[in-house]
């Protein structure tokens, strides 16, 4: 097999496996599977004097209002982004390194290696970033608890 068939051949694979990963994390992307993180409230003598349906409308009133401060229910640390650069920092050096071990010391094939490598690693990054589970907000289900409180109502946990 010729050298110019073989980067051919490579960079289809990379194509391939990029666009596979983009319309995998479009599909993910759509889903939109998030935990509930509802408070569960405790039925104490305020909950029952007002009774449910009020109870739960204080509730969102206090859950609006800590979105409308800036508050977002689950912690946004751009997953995504960070898997991304995470993977193609690791493959990108993995696959250099690779090019220069069995590239014979050659550095343009370790370059080569290299930035492909970095950019299988950001996709296969990416892809586990976006797939990694949201975590709640401490901050917002604080917010959310000390509201709920000073209308009486009691918060015994998150479902």
């Amino acid at each position: 097999m010729n050298i110019a068939r073989l980067h051919f051949n490579s960079q289809r694979l990379i194509t391939g496996s990029t666009l596979l990963a983009a319309v995998l994390l479009a599909g993910c992307a759509s889903t939109g599977d998030k935990p509930s993180g509802m408070p569960v409230l405790y039925p104490n003598a305020a909950y029952k004097s007002m009774g449910e349906s009020a109870a739960k409308q204080h509730l969102s009133q206090c859950m609006a209002s800590a979105q409308s401060n800036g508050l977002n229910p689950y912690e946004d640390h751009h997953a995504l982004a960070s898997g991304a650069k995470s993977g193609a920092a690791i493959a990108g050096v993995t696959g250099a390194v690779s090019g220069l071990v069995f590239g014979r010391g050659n550095l343009n094939d370790a370059v080569k290696y290299g930035a492909q490598s970095a950019v299988v690693g950001a996709v296969a990054g990416g892809t586990r970033g976006a797939l990694s589970p949201q975590r709640p907000n401490t901050i917002y289900r604080q917010f959310v608890q000390r509201c709920a409180s000073e209308k009486g109502l009691d918060i015994i946990g998150w479902s």
